[in-house]
């Protein structure tokens, strides 16, 4: 079985993956999984160089291939916003509770029509410290409720208030299974399956 290693410490990250690949002969360990504990300083201004950046950078620790991603929140009314900087759109790294707060207090009073928003995210893949890094991207478009519309998941606050038509749910109550069907990471690693199984 293939050993890929996922630049992140979070389980639910690799819960996801699992999910999407499920068919495939590949092993996917955390950060941890692996005593690294060091990390890049995310400051570029898109998210393909913040994953490419990340992959890079963990490259160094291991000859393992690596998935890197960034990703976040881009709202249309509000140009893109918070964009790269989601968790850190106050000007610091927010809690949940305040990101929240902040996307409802920047679209009251704005109509349903108007709250358009997708998720971006871009994975990088870089097969081993010699080889280029490869991204690809993934979009997932909804709309944002004017209050919770589901349990806040801890890390992934946003997900409270994005709706989605196309399976009458808010993002974070949607399935596992519904997630690996729709979401914007799935479409990404799609992409990338050639590389991954390669």
């Amino acid at each position: 079985m293939k050993k890929i290693l996922v630049a992140t410490h979070n389980p639910g990250k690799i819960a996801e993956y699992k999910e999407i690949l499920g068919g495939h002969a590949l092993e996917f360990l955390l950060l941890s999984d692996l005593g690294i504990s060091d990390e890049p300083e995310e400051n570029e201004k898109t998210f393909e160089a913040n994953a490419i950046k990340k992959a890079k950078f963990y490259s160094q620790f291991t000859d393992l291939p690596i998935l890197a991603e960034d990703s976040g929140l881009e709202i249309d009314y509000l140009n893109g916003e918070p964009g790269v900087y989601s968790r850190r759109w106050p000007g610091h790294k927010a809690t949940d509770q305040e990101l929240i707060d902040m996307a409802l207090s920047k679209l009251k009073g704005v109509p349903f029509e108007k709250r358009g928003a997708q998720f971006r995210v871009v994975i990088a893949f870089k097969k081993n410290s010699n080889d280029k890094v490869v991204t690809a991207e993934g979009v997932l478009r909804g709309i944002i409720l004017d209050k919770p519309g589901a349990k806040i998941i801890p890390g992934f606050p946003f997900r409270s208030l994005f709706y989605l038509p196309e399976i009458d749910k808010v993002l974070g109550e949607a399935t596992m299974e519904d997630e690996a069907k729709i979401a914007h990471r799935r479409i990404a690693i799609q992409k990338l399956l050639p590389f991954l199984t390669d």
